[in-house]
């Protein structure tokens, strides 16, 4: 047994290493970017310096995102060190670990300097040679005399000039270089699969290149030639679109993904990071066993419960189940509960935190962001469909209680006893949720319009029932200007955490505990960074080579011969849906969800598109299956996760997760056809006739909720999940045959289908089947 420290001799800390101090560096710079709109902040820092060009948040991203981007790979480096790694090895191979870490950092390196070297808004070597000032002033001149002449104003600035002195021809070589060796280390940080997709579509694209410049454009199939330009043709014509790869701010090695990294999703990573530093998960855990002690299932509802509000923040399956399944597998298996089946519901809970507003994963703010969704609007659309996911979860460990006989504890135990430490833990974890939830469903419009805003210093009068405000208090403008924005939601709630985390003694007494989590935060953003490189190959290869447009256009031809129906129709959308189910799930079992959803976005979002569904309910049903691949064999990572708590078998558990989390392979297809569970504007715009200029609604809809008309809707949804999970568990209130399997699938189908006269027959068909159990066993409880 280990022997505790005497007092009058404290442990020694560890010394604080390289990776340490530079991860902080890295977290302290992406917050303070990330700080919102304080009012006065700005202003009285410069007034307190004398500094007018003074900025300590929103720094300038040309010259921001290239430190980031080096100090991140370097942080990546000393991470995941090859030489490190291979320190027992043999020296040759400790020397090739020892170049692949050189050749990242060089590579981090060179891709910043040319960044700014080739980016017009800086233009680096211009600035020193005097070209940039010549060449301003010139076009400022010439802008000048055409205003004169036109009678207009005299302009006071002008576009950027293209940078004179570049990286010229060696930019090809540099830019193809460095993408090499960033995929090649991701390989040892997120696998080969990854990597494995984005070598292929830069290789074909490499091929079609080639094709187009020994072959030329004629006689040649679309998707076998990339052309570059026109005759005569020549490689160096290429030299544009990589510029575009390394600068452009869509899809550049440091554009959308960098911004979507930096200016939303940043706060939420350290956020997730600082609740693994605070008690509130062990209460959070208690409070479930609490809440459900008076149901059959015990602990298995408890692990639904724990990891739903638990995944809302950490927002990745895997941590999840390691974080509440070490408590709550155990409780499982001591009821009764066999481990493959415990095991399975943690790890289908854990994968449902990532689609449990308000905070989700990763996947979904990237999601926000490619639809142009605010993300106050995608937590709003993704709360019916992770209310009917955990709605199954529970029904399905109903249905194993009934059939395993056990009954529910009912009593308080000593182990469910909540602390007032523990009611305070517990505001660790709900306070900062609270502040994002509010944040972010409060419009710019309401502050100051709502009950206490007379209370909080707002002037406002009242015209025909329609507020009109006149000022707001200090307050009441930092609310405003942080509301409805997602990073500045998260970026208050950082600060809330940070000083709540003092409510518990442990960080009182060690208060180093925060900064450590930072640190943690700050590799972890590094990390993710790194495979977003990685999306980035392919995102701009398949930009490159026009592969979605041409897959798009050739399906919707494809699905037109089958003959089944004019554009829109239901069976070309449940082909579509097929397919895409199918590709998402695929590559999502190789690799994280966030490129499984980005690769199937970019390849198949513009077919679903074409066939009338919303573009953004093509995107969350993507996002679904990029989330349940966590569960489905043979790679079912969370399912896994589960199993090396449990020591039952990998596969089994990951049937078994598929078992109870089957729904999530279901509300995909579900809200693809009624996108009105959805809740949001966005979810019922036609994406052909709203392409053409003027917003159209999809056939039926308005833009508006009818909730008579929802409510039935979900009721019919309701019946047929009940269906469902019960066919799926093999008992009822009584063990099921194999027909009445049969017909609930079928009455379940029935009712979730667009005809009247189906819904009825599925209804009265399903009343029947649970008459008819309840009649072979009157004593059913």
């Amino acid at each position: 047994m280990n022997q505790s420290p005497r007092p009058d001799t404290p442990p020694t800390p560890a010394p604080r290493g390289a990776l340490f101090w530079l991860s902080l560096v890295v977290v302290s710079a992406g917050l303070m970017n990330a700080i919102p709109g304080v009012p006065g902040l700005d202003e009285g820092l410069r007034a307190a310096t004398g500094l007018d060009w003074l900025k300590i948040r929103r720094f300038p991203t040309e010259w921001f995102y290239p430190l980031a981007f080096a100090l991140m790979m370097l942080c990546v480096v000393l991470k995941h060190s090859a030489w490190q790694a291979m320190h027992d090895s043999p020296a040759g191979k400790r020397r090739l670990g020892l170049l692949l870490d050189l050749a990242m950092v060089a590579a981090a390196c060179t891709v910043s300097i040319t960044y700014i070297v080739e980016i017009e808004s800086i233009c680096l070597i211009d600035q020193f040679t005097g070209e940039r000032a010549r060449l301003t002033a010139e076009a400022l001149r010439i802008e000048t005399e055409i205003a004169e002449t036109m009678g207009l104003p005299a302009p006071s600035t002008v576009e950027d000039p293209s940078c004179v002195a570049n990286t010229g021809g060696w930019l090809v070589l540099i830019v193809g270089l460095t993408v090499l060796i960033f995929l090649a280390y991701n390989v040892r940080v997120w696998g080969l699969a990854l990597v494995l997709v984005a070598l292929a579509v830069a290789l074909y694209t490499i091929a079609t290149v080639l094709v187009w410049y020994f072959h030329g454009p004629e006689d040649i199939n679309k998707y076998l030639m990339t052309k570059l330009a026109g005759e005569p043709r020549l490689l160096s014509d290429g030299r544009p679109r990589v510029h575009d790869i390394l600068v452009n701010n869509a899809s550049g090695l440091l554009g959308r993904f960098m911004n979507i990294m930096l200016n939303t999703i940043f706060p939420y990573l350290v956020l997730g990071s600082l609740f693994g530093a605070s008690a509130g998960g062990q209460s959070l855990i208690k409070l479930a066993f609490r809440w459900t002690r008076k149901l059959r299932g015990g602990p298995a509802h408890a692990a639904i419960v724990s990891s739903a509000m638990f995944g809302t923040i950490s927002g990745g399956p895997i941590v999840n189940v390691l974080s509440t399944g070490v408590l709550t597998i155990p409780m499982m298996v001591k009821r009764g509960y066999s481990k493959v089946f415990a095991g399975g519901v943690e790890a289908a809970a854990s994968s449902g935190g990532s689609i449990m507003p308000p905070v989700m994963g990763v996947a979904a703010f990237v999601l926000a962001s490619l639809t142009v969704v605010p993300y106050s609007q995608v937590i709003i659309a993704a709360a019916i469909p992770a209310a009917a996911y955990f709605f199954c979860l529970f029904l399905s460990v109903i249905f194993q209680t009934r059939k395993q006989k056990i009954h529910a504890i009912g009593k308080l135990t000593e182990d469910m006893h909540m602390s007032r430490q523990d009611i305070l833990n517990l505001a660790m974890i709900f306070g900062p949720i609270l502040l994002i939830l509010i944040l972010l469903l409060t419009t710019k419009e309401m502050v100051g319009c709502g009950l206490l805003g007379g209370v909080f210093g707002a002037e406002r009068s009242f015209v025909d029932g329609h507020c009109s405000v006149q000022s707001l208090s200090w307050f009441q403008r930092a609310v405003q200007n942080a509301a409805g924005d997602a990073g500045s939601a998260g970026w208050w709630a950082v600060m809330f955490l940070i000083a709540l985390l003092f409510l518990d003694p442990k960080v009182r007494s060690k208060p180093v505990k925060i900064v450590e989590a930072l640190s943690d935060a700050g590799v972890l953003v590094s990390t993710l960074y790194l495979m977003f490189l990685a999306v980035s190959v392919i995102d701009f290869c398949l930009q490159f080579t026009g592969l979605p447009n041409f897959i798009s256009l050739d399906v919707l031809g494809w699905l037109k011969t089958l003959n089944l129906g004019e554009e829109g129709s239901v069976g070309f959308q449940l082909i579509a849906l097929g397919v895409t189910m199918f590709i998402a799930i695929l590559l999502g079992m190789g690799m994280p969800a966030v490129p499984a959803y980005i690769n199937v976005a970019l390849l198949m979002g513009p077919v679903l598109a074409g066939l009338g569904i919303a573009n953004f309910t093509a995107h969350m049903f993507i996002f679904y299956f990029a989330v349940a691949s966590a569960i489905t064999p043979p790679i079912a990572l969370a399912a896994f996760a589960a199993a090396s708590i449990t020591g039952a078998n990998p596969m089994a558990t990951g049937f078994s997760a598929v078992k109870s989390g089957v729904v999530m392979f279901v509300i995909p297809f579900i809200f693809a056809l009624y996108p009105e569970i959805l809740l949001i504007e966005a979810a019922v715009i036609d994406p052909v006739q709203s392409g053409k200029g003027e917003q159209v609604y999809l056939s039926g809809y308005d833009g508006t909720t009818h909730w008579p008309a929802l409510a039935l809707v979900m009721c019919r949804i309701t019946f047929a999940l009940y269906l469902l999970a019960s066919a799926l568990a093999g008992f009822d209130f009584r063990k099921l045959a194999a027909w009445e399997i049969i017909l609930r699938l079928l009455c379940a189908a029935m009712i979730i289908s667009f005809s009247a006269a189906f819904q009825t027959l599925g209804v009265f068909g399903a009343l029947a089947l649970i008459a008819w159990q309840l009649k072979r066993d009157p004593r059913a409880d």
